[in-house]
């Protein structure tokens, strides 16, 4: 059995992957926050927001993460198409459980469905960028773990979107974004203690891009995306603002017409 490395750099994967991953999770509350207190196209594009950033947050802390994953005794690769695919199921899978909570007319039918899809699709997502991992030697997983970062994955989900239609005030989405980071840092490193890694030595060069050539870079993108899209929601006035506007700008005594 090949040694494993989940933190070949120290405590930086670490605290970097759950810092995207609270970011993505604020982000996303937020944006769910403003789509519960807008109605047609404006709900529609603030929940788009809202699936993008907590997916893209979920995806950024998964290769954050795996860019401190060392096996000893063999190089990694990942394969791109695959890796890709982990993305874009991340972003389809979180967007249809924020829509079930958003349009949802059944609130504990539509938490339960939300919270269920969008947990088993983090969960696809962590594995489907596992699949991507090439090394000399074959990959095995311990079954019992991997169910239980199934599990965690889904209570992560579910109280997430429960906090989107419970919580609207910032320092309470603070806390419960920092509450979800956890949760899906601890579902990332709980389905990583589930791997094991059979190596076999070879020569021969393995297919796809290391992690420096393609994760990295690609990681940093979306998290410039993240915080950009942070500061377009900070500076975005909400809807209690937006009607004091418009009634700080109408005539006085229209009213009495």
């Amino acid at each position: 059995m090949g040694h494993l490395d989940h933190a070949a750099l120290g405590w930086l994967t670490p605290a970097l992957s759950y810092a995207m991953a609270c970011t993505g999770a604020a982000l996303g509350l937020r944006c769910t926050v403003r789509a519960l207190a807008s109605t047609g196209r404006a709900r529609r594009n603030w929940l788009l927001t809202a699936a993008s950033a907590i997916g893209t947050g979920i995806w950024t802390m998964h290769f954050v993460a795996m860019l401190g994953f060392r096996v000893h005794g063999t190089d990694i690769r990942y394969d791109v198409p695959l890796t890709l695919m982990s993305l874009l199921v991340a972003m389809i899978v979180v967007c249809a459980g924020v829509f079930a909570v958003g349009y949802g007319r059944h609130r504990g039918r539509a938490l339960l469905l939300g919270g269920l899809t969008t947990g088993l699709g983090v969960a696809s997502m962590h594995y489907l960028g596992m699949a991507a991992v090439r090394l000399h030697g074959d990959v095995g997983y311990d079954p019992t773990r991997v169910g239980l970062s199934v599990l965690i994955a889904v209570a992560a989900a579910t109280a997430a979107l429960w906090a989107a239609l419970d919580i609207s005030s910032p320092l309470a989405v603070t806390g419960a974004s920092l509450i979800m980071g956890a949760a899906v840092s601890s579902m990332h490193y709980t389905g990583m203690s589930a791997v094991s890694v059979r190596v076999t030595p070879s020569g021969a060069a393995l297919p796809g891009a290391t992690a420096m050539q393609f994760v990295f870079p690609l990681a940093v993108g979306l998290g410039s995306y993240l915080f950009l899209t942070a500061a377009f929601v900070a500076l975005s006035p909400t809807a209690g603002e937006r009607e004091a506007t418009v009634s700080a700008r109408r005539p006085v005594g229209s009213g009495a017409r």
